[in-house]
């Protein structure tokens, strides 16, 4: 579907103007909306517009192209992710702009478009022309791109919280599913931000000098969510080595404690192994008091060897040993 808006000298806003009028005299600037098109519509790319061969491919390309921006000798050809909000996957949106005109190109729908679509028949603003179009839309685009990044401060809190709920499995389960959503954010937060950094400090970008102010309002949103990210990796990383640690602390004391009751039997089973040879001639068997004698020394050993690991700590257990795991307060 291909949608047309354009802006008339006398300031009258018309949609859905034939492609053959947009270059009337009376049209001050136009938008074309490539929503979703058809083959024979992707064709009036070369043939209507005359695009350069390079862009018409980056634009029918099935695969999601990086954030780029173009130089061609009448219009800049620009390459913008949105994002989706359910599966947190980029959508490429494709801008050819000049002075005088917009074009946007998508394969899919894109609801941040169609709001800006929606929004330029009221907002005086946006009809002063395509620059202010473009901004709005990268604007609404960023914009969009708050609430899953909350969303994922909003998980690791909840995680950090309920870690004891969590068996080992689930956790880092979750803590890879958290980190999975964060990459797929970080695919489209940092380029963005690259692409409007050299937007902002491109010499060939003649309309940015009178708009600045607008671009480095989105650009400062980047690096705000571009901080955030970074943050909540860390704070993941922090959680999982933290019930590595612990869980590893939690061994250890286990087979120390297996240990120590492993030493402390090793002699006293060896006692009881000689005593349990089938040998007839053993002067101990024959003794009266042998039995009370050697359960005796047994008892004495245990005694001794108890007496010894506790003088050593082995056999104390600290606060920190009680508590099964240290909690991370995320700042």
């Amino acid at each position: 579907m291909i949608r047309t808006c354009v802006l008339k000298t006398n300031g009258e806003l018309l949609y859905d103007l034939p492609l053959e009028h947009i270059n009337n005299e009376e049209i001050e600037w136009y938008w074309i909306d490539f929503a979703e098109p058809n083959d024979k519509e992707k064709e009036l790319l070369s043939h209507a517009f005359q695009f350069h061969p390079l862009a018409i491919e980056d634009c029918l390309d099935q695969l999601i192209g990086r954030p780029k921006l173009d130089f061609y000798d009448q219009y800049y050809f620009f390459l913008v992710h949105a994002l989706d909000p359910k599966t947190y996957e980029a959508r490429e949106v494709d801008v050819f702009i000049n002075d005088r005109m917009i074009v946007t190109f998508h394969n899919i729908s894109v609801s941040e478009l169609n709001h800006v679509w929606e929004e330029l028949k009221g907002n005086g603003k946006l009809r002063q022309g395509p620059v202010f179009i473009f901004h709005r839309l990268i604007d609404r685009f960023v914009d969009e791109l708050f609430p899953p990044v909350y969303h994922i401060e909003d998980q690791l809190n909840r995680v950090d919280e309920e870690t004891d709920n969590y068996s080992g499995n689930e956790l880092i389960d979750r803590l890879f599913d958290i980190r999975h959503d964060m990459a797929k954010l970080r695919q489209s937060i940092f380029p963005m931000r690259d692409l409007v950094y050299r937007m902002l400090n491109s010499t060939r970008l003649e309309f940015m000098n009178e708009h600045q102010i607008y671009f480095r309002d989105v650009y400062d949103h980047l690096l705000k969510l571009a901080e955030m990210l970074e943050s909540y990796r860390d704070f993941s990383s922090d959680l999982r080595d933290n019930y590595v640690s612990v869980n590893s602390n939690k061994m250890n004391n286990i087979m120390m404690t297996l240990t120590v009751i492993t030493t402390i039997f090793m002699p006293l089973t060896f006692i009881a192994g000689i005593y349990g040879m089938n040998f007839k001639y053993m002067p101990e068997l024959q003794y009266r008091y042998g039995y009370f004698i050697v359960i005796g020394i047994m008892f004495t050993i245990a005694l001794f060897m108890v007496t010894m690991f506790n003088k050593k700590g082995w056999l104390r257990i600290t606060k920190k040993q009680r508590k099964s795991r240290r909690k991370i307060t995320f700042k």
